[in-house]
């Protein structure tokens, strides 16, 4: 199956950008209709990026059709909206096969294509790499254009304007492509998106439009034409001042802005700067989602999706109530205990809905802050709550903590402040692959001083861990998986858990399994089959990784043989701290395995299926186990 379809006439066609350039404008148009039709038949079956990618089709189209890709570089900042370039680009047989285990990534990568010229999956990064690319043409004496398209809410972060400013000021070739739909996954916030989308409507600016206004109702036959035609697209005249002033400050040559969703105006204007020197900002206006209906009303829930059905755009209908997720277990807690603790503060780095904080925002707008992509901001600005007594939250994504690293270390674990980090999609993620897993945080969370760090083994657990951080007077990082939960009743009160306190879940003398998070569950699938074949393992919830707790070392000499089980790299994870403590303990005569992630970035597929592969669901472990049962 090759996932081609005879209503695609002119798509079908297309096995490289070349094609492009013999399509008329009219044929070109049609080929927009089709590309859509393609993304949105694809993500109803395979879920992803549905409306960031719709919304820059005809971007997309002109970009390959005036440039020469791969010799000119174009660099998609994130890569969620890369779809369309990856039909373009000679993976249209292969498009079908997108997010699936084994097949192609949703995001670019280098070893996927030679038109993707870098690999991205966090925002703000395409200027920086665009430079840098630049730069290095330039020094080998290449000729290549380089094109950096960003947006999509990529400029709420800093990381962008380091690299306008850095690019204006070298003077370097570069187009960057400003992609402004409003939007990044919820709608933009920040003082530079109210900048792009603000209407000028002080004194100054009503005495110049009025001037003008009177200046072409002077000239005869064509004044009011022009006249009409500036108040029929008052919008776009007013921005061509605002974002123009600004990025001309950085010293880049502005253009716009264009309607991102005109092919010929789109065409023209990037032949018009192709062969321009110096750095360019080319300004386009879009609408996330456009042409499926659902996507354009409700772009935010149609960022990133799951399957749905096309006609309606609803998911597939489920059969029995299934339990609720991490995230909205967390939303639901913050917002119950809000109600008692007036210091309880929330804050999000422009992931409101998935975090599961939108309640919490509508409920307690004044301490709810989403700082759009800026996570390094988010961190600081939760320490500086700190310091006057509040107890924030930083709800954030495991992949997107990584970049606040430094400021967990300085501003919040060096003063030994109580922000607590809630941290969503800990472990694999799926499908989002090897940009988004989040199976690192334990290894260089672990590492700070001061820093308090656990792991719930279902969702009840999850509640009582945020209880006992916020009446914990230093750094908490609370991780969990992305997804739903186990089903578990729910306590009906909060109760603090003892600090550092591991849960002996089960007792066993042959064998005794440590496992953290979502591995409690397995581990404990596994000891039961291990138990019907004649053996007595134990199970322990860990819990906490630090402080750890110090009875592990009796638990497993009792026991003789250890397995633990986490879903973290091995390299420094919670197993690396377990061998510390046993050595440090001078525990002699217990044997230790390990199963976790490998020390690799890992590939893109179904949670079930990448936890199958590398020994982390319940099969995994009990076969690792009957080795280790084996072992003398």
């Amino acid at each position: 199956m090759t996932g081609e379809k005879k209503d695609y006439p002119i798509l079908n066609t297309i096995n490289s950008p070349a094609d492009l350039k013999k399509l008329s404008l009219e044929e070109l148009t049609r080929l927009a209709a089709e590309v859509r039709g393609r993304i949105i038949e694809t993500v109803a079956k395979t879920g992803g990026h549905l409306a960031p990618s719709l919304g820059v089709v005809e971007l997309t189209i002109a970009l390959h059709y005036v440039f020469d890709a791969p010799k000119d570089k174009i660099i998609w900042d994130v890569g969620h909206q890369s779809y369309a370039h990856k039909l373009l680009t000679g993976r249209r047989a292969l498009f079908h096969t997108l997010r699936t285990y084994g097949g192609i990534s949703g995001f670019p990568k280098r070893d996927e294509s030679p038109y993707d010229s870098f690999d991205t999956g966090h925002s703000s990064t395409s200027i920086s790499a665009g430079l840098g690319i630049s730069t290095a043409k330039a020094l080998k004496g290449e000729r290549a254009r380089v094109i950096a398209v960003i947006g999509d809410g990529s400029t709420t972060a800093g990381m962008a304007f380091e690299g306008l400013n850095q690019a204006g000021h070298t003077g370097k070739d570069l187009i960057v492509v400003l992609n402004d739909n409003a939007m990044a996954i919820s709608p933009n916030v920040g003082a530079f998106s109210s900048f792009l989308s603000r209407k000028m409507t002080g004194k100054r600016f009503v005495y110049f439009r009025k001037e003008l206004d009177n200046f072409l109702k002077s000239i005869p036959g064509v004044g009011e034409n022009i006249l009409s035609l500036i108040r029929k697209s008052e919008d776009s005249f007013i921005t061509f001042f605002t974002p123009g002033m600004l990025f001309e400050a950085l010293r880049f040559k502005y253009t716009g802005p264009i309607q991102g969703h005109r092919l010929d105006r789109l065409i023209d204007a990037f032949e018009n700067i192709r062969d321009v020197g110096g750095p360019i900002l080319v300004h386009v206006l879009t609408v996330k989602g456009k042409g499926y209906p659902p996507a354009e009303k409700d772009p935010a829930h149609y960022h990133g999706v799951g399957s749905f059905e096309i006609s309606t755009g609803s998911p597939p209908k489920a059969g029995a109530k299934l339990p609720p997720t991490y995230s909205e277990v967390f939303g639901e807690a913050m917002v119950e205990l809000a109600q008692k603790e007036s210091r309880l503060f929330a804050i999000t780095a422009a992931m409101p809905e998935g975090t599961g904080l939108n309640g919490f925002g509508q409920k307690y707008p004044d301490r709810f802050r989403d700082v759009g992509i800026a996570e390094q901001h988010a961190v600081t600005f939760a320490a500086g709550l700190a310091t006057e007594g509040f107890r924030p939250v930083v709800a954030i994504y495991s992949t997107f903590l990584q970049r606040a690293f430094d400021q967990i270390i300085h501003d919040v674990c060096l003063p030994n402040l109580p922000v607590i980090f809630c941290i969503d999609r800990g472990g694999l993620v799926g499908e989002d692959g090897q940009t988004h897993h989040g199976h690192f945080d334990v290894t260089y969370l672990r590492s700070l001083p001061n820093m308090t760090l656990m792991a719930p083994k279902d969702e009840n657990e999850l509640r009582h861990m945020l209880f006992t951080a916020l009446h914990h007077s230093g750094p908490v990082a609370i991780r969990y998986p992305r997804g739903r939960g186990l089903g578990v009743p729910v306590d009906p009160e909060f109760k603090k858990l003892p600090m550092g306190q591991a849960e002996l879940l089960k007792e066993g003398k042959d064998l005794l399994i440590l496992a953290l998070g979502a591995m409690v569950a397995p581990s404990l699938e596994a000891a039961a089959v291990l138990e019907r074949e004649g053996f007595s393992v134990g199970v322990v919830n860990c819990r906490f990784v630090k402080p750890l707790d110090p009875r592990l070392v009796s638990y497993a000499g009792n026991s003789g043989k250890v397995l633990i089980v986490e879903e973290n790299i091995r390299e420094g994870g919670m197993s690396s701290a377990i061998l510390e403590l046993l050595a440090d303990s001078d525990a002699r005569d217990v044997i230790v395995r390990r199963i976790g992630l490998p020390d690799k970035f890992v590939e893109h597929g179904p949670v079930e299926v990448l936890r199958a592969k590398y020994g982390l669901d319940a099969a995994g472990i009990a076969e690792r186990a009957r080795g280790l049962l084996k072992a003398r």
